[in-house]
């Protein structure tokens, strides 16, 4: 694929692990003229403003670039990016002319994940590996185990740094 027909999400929490992610993604997959879809997955609840309630069903619409960085537009879709991720993808799109929009689903991170590649379409997802112990994992079930086995594009899973 050329640059600027591609999608490129990157599974986003503003953890360390996905920071992680995210660099790797910019580092080794974005290119000229390709889109950045930053992909995050809220717990559903109640929320009061009526655009909120029909966002929950469906998903947010794409938030670019400009009211990312507007914490105050941010906080009305209970997202708050922090100024290492925000500084990282407003650099990735000076220096390599992409755009870059956030998607914002809510429920259950594995199965939004997957609609998400389903819907945006993206051509191929980033996401970080947390590396839940054992018994977690076992209980919880690995939210990038998953995606790898249920997504209809290319995942790239970017390990944990040993602390």
């Amino acid at each position: 694929m050329e640059g600027g027909d591609r999608f490129v999400g990157v599974a986003v929490d503003f953890s360390a692990c996905s920071k992680k992610a995210l660099k790797w993604a910019i580092d080794n997959i974005i290119r000229k003229g390709d889109t950045l879809i930053l992909v995050t997955v809220r717990p559903e609840g109640h929320y009061e403003e009526s655009e909120m309630q029909l966002w929950v069903a469906t998903s947010s619409p794409f938030i670019p670039l400009s009211e990312l960085c507007d914490s105050h537009t941010m906080k009305r879709y209970g997202v708050n990016p922090d100024p290492e991720t925000l500084q990282m993808i407003s650099l990735a799109a000076r220096q390599m002319e992409i755009t870059v929009v956030m998607k914002i689903f809510w429920g259950d991170a594995r199965e939004k994940l997957c609609e998400a590649i389903d819907r945006t379409p993206l051509s191929c997802l980033v996401i970080g590996n947390r590396g839940l112990g054992k018994i977690k994992r076992a209980i919880m079930g690995s939210v990038s185990n998953y995606v790898v086995n249920n997504a209809t594009c290319p995942v790239t899973v970017v390990k944990k740094a040993e602390d």
